[in-house]
């Protein structure tokens, strides 16, 4: 992925003013040239900062350099005692001898700090990592301070006061000063060593990997999950599970959400159900000894492979969207005991593509999500809002996967031409991470909406200070307000307090009022944040322009107009045939002249021939109204679960297993 110029642009000029500070440094050093010297070491330190904390990218390519911050700190400290050694006189130069030890020593300490800070960070590295659990048999305790976990702004703190003591001395001559500094940073170095090794006492340690395991072994069978959720991916890939999150609270049993990545523990979003991250394929292995009956899996992932060894647990997969693409019948899906689908056309789509996905292992349940979403209310009485939701360019190269690199500007423009249009422009969150010309696109895009907003004038709604208090309520609610460890994280979030999710979900619908009502009705929008959610948007819009892909199928249960941009190089049969999906939706070519039309068959309903169309479409992708898809969710759990005693408990299993003479263990079949 290519960086954005301005990026680029700033990076180049952070380096280019760090290589300067230094060359400048060195000169002022060799000359020797006090004023010169005191400003570049100034300079110096001031990028130091900007590195640390608004250029994090690039702490890592100088440390992929061999240039990184120790490196840089003791370079500056060594030119500054060069610069003093050249500016005294040659018999008084021993007299610095016992500063330059100072420094060695402090720099020894440093790297002794950061040995022990290792150390104690291995003993916090728990096998298992929970959320929503009482955790304190663990003896669980609060993490380092972020200065003594972090080595680089560590050494800028802790080295502060020597480099300010050898600048003062370079100035005034004096060595007390830089002797006064170096004992400091001693100091404050042998402080938090100290620090350090009270945290690797026995009493102060986290419980052992094995105790940990016992434990876990212990809540598995005190808590008894039945239905998990079993989820592994990247950093922008946590979606896929929050949108099943509702549902698996909701259904019947004892819910469970089994993840493998630690980060992903805080990428989930908030939940009162029991969260356990079992990194380790052999710590993953030991549920087959819970009483977890069922697994559902929103995305096929390279570690999915190691959960569906585990016999004892039936395991199904609901994705995270369904569309026409690929993706949505991918032969992995055989590997599964179960493939859950909202509706028949789903089921149409496996049985087409032929990849040995047997139509009764097919279940239809809806889009249990959905019940957010609120159906189609009439024509809007104002301006029109459209939503314009495109997804990303995807991983093949497919032209008709994205309509942002082809169509994206010329529908915008369409849009932002008619004076009673309001545009929400949410683009993918991955839009551009594969190809630049996707990135470069949405960029257009949004100055076309900048540009736009600044040609409107019209009265803003008077803050009231209500968006402010919604969202600060939201976050206490659902964000953890502090960056530690994952010790301190299980410590922190422990088992929720009794009515929890309903206090979230009261306070999401107060936010969501205050932050439409904080804007103006006629102002366009980029929404790129997490809030307000896609569902959230779906309900202020009156007209959906997306591409092939889930976001068209979910908007279908609002019965609303939608329209698909065919960037894809087919003719509109072809296309409608290809993706059934679009079977309901105004098809726009790549120019998006039939932009005008479609606003006016939403202005006049009576004009909008696709009404039926969608309502017949809307049955086929997404199943019956009644029962609602959260019953035929609980119904498919159930059901599942009930094939999974059938098959056997753990100890049944156990119990059939045989150990012949030769003392090895022989399994059934």
């Amino acid at each position: 992925m290519r960086l954005p110029g301005r990026q680029t642009t700033t990076r180049v000029l952070v380096a280019a003013v760090l290589a300067a500070a230094v060359v400048t440094q060195a000169v002022a050093a060799l000359r020797p040239h006090v004023p010169l010297l005191l400003a570049a070491t100034a300079a110096s330190w001031a990028v130091e900062g900007v590195l640390h904390r608004w250029q994090r990218g690039m702490v890592s390519l100088f440390a992929k350099s061999h240039a990184d911050i120790t490196v840089r700190h003791v370079l500056r400290d060594l030119l500054l005692v060069l610069g003093l050694l050249r500016l005294t006189p040659e018999d008084e130069e021993t007299a610095y001898t016992v500063l330059v030890a100072g420094l060695l020593a402090f720099y020894a300490l440093h790297c002794a700090v950061q040995a022990v800070s290792v150390l104690v960070r291995r003993t916090r590295t728990l096998p298992v990592v929970t959320r929503n659990i009482d955790a304190s048999a663990l003896r669980l305790t609060p993490a380092p301070p972020a200065l003594l976990r972090h080595p680089g702004p560590r050494l800028l703190v802790h080295g502060l006061p020597a480099t300010a003591g050898l600048l003062v001395t370079a100035a005034t001559g004096e060595p007390r000063c830089a002797a006064f500094g170096i004992a400091m940073s001693l100091g404050l170095a042998l402080m938090g060593l100290a620090d350090l090794l009270v945290r690797l006492l026995p009493s102060r340690r986290p419980a052992g990997e094995q105790e940990v395991l016992e434990w876990f072994d212990a809540w598995l069978a005190e808590y008894r999950p039945t239905v998990g959720l079993y989820f592994s991916g990247g950093v922008s890939s946590a979606y896929q599970a929050n949108m099943w999150l509702e549902p698996l609270a909701k259904a019947g049993g004892k819910p469970l959400i089994v993840l493998r990545e630690r980060f992903m523990l805080q990428k989930i979003a908030a939940t009162d159900v029991p969260i356990v991250c079992l990194p380790k394929v052999s710590t993953l292995l030991r549920v087959e000894q819970s009483t977890l009956q069922v697994l559902i899996h929103p995305s096929n992932s390279g570690k999915t492979s190691q959960v569906l060894r585990i016999p004892t647990i039936k395991h199904t997969f609901v994705n995270h969207g369904e569309s026409d693409k690929l993706s949505s019948c991918n032969p992995y899906a055989k590997a599964y005991d179960e493939v859950w689908v909202a509706g028949p056309a789903a089921r149409e789509r496996y049985a087409a593509a032929e990849v040995g996905v047997e139509d009764k292992d097919v279940v239809e349940i809806g889009r249990p999500q959905l019940d957010a979403v609120r159906p189609y209310a009439g024509p809007p009485t104002g301006p029109v809002t459209v939503l314009y939701a495109p997804t990303w360019e995807g991983w093949d190269g497919n032209p008709g996967n994205t309509s942002v690199i082809e169509a994206g500007e010329n529908i915008v423009r369409a849009l932002l031409a008619d004076p009673g249009v309001r545009l929400l422009y949410k683009p993918h969150p991955l839009t551009g991470s594969v190809d630049p010309r996707a990135g470069a696109a949405d960029r257009r895009i949004r100055e076309l909406i900048r540009a736009a907003n600044r040609e409107r004038a019209g009265q803003r709604p008077a803050d009231d200070g209500e968006l402010v208090r919604c969202t600060r309520e939201l976050d206490r609610l659902t964000t953890a307000g502090f960056r530690a460890d994952s010790v301190e994280r299980m410590l922190l979030q422990s088992t929720p307090e009794p009515g929890r999710a309903a206090a979230v979900t009261r306070a999401t619908e107060a936010w969501e009022r205050a932050y439409w009502a904080s804007l103006p009705a006629w102002e366009h929008q980029v929404v790129t944040d997490a809030r307000p959610t896609l569902y959230a948007c779906f309900n202020r819009a009156d007209l959906l322009i997306s591409d092939v892909s889930s976001v068209v199928s979910d908007f279908l249960a609002s019965g609303k107009p939608y329209a698909v941009a065919n960037t894809s190089g087919l003719g509109e049969e072809a296309f409608r045939a290809a993706f059934p999906t679009a079977g309901a939706a105004t098809v726009l070519t790549p120019d998006a002249v039939g932009v005008p039309g479609l606003l006016d068959a939403v202005r006049h309903p009576e004009r909008d021939e696709l009404r039926s169309a969608r309502a017949e479409l809307k049955r086929r992708l997404l199943g019956p109204d009644e029962p609602s898809a959260q019953e035929r969710f609980d119904r498919a759990v159930q059901a599942l679960a009930a094939a999974a005693r059938r098959r056997g408990l753990p100890g049944q299993r156990r119990e059939q297993e045989t150990v012949p003479a030769s003392g090895r263990l022989t399994l059934p079949g």
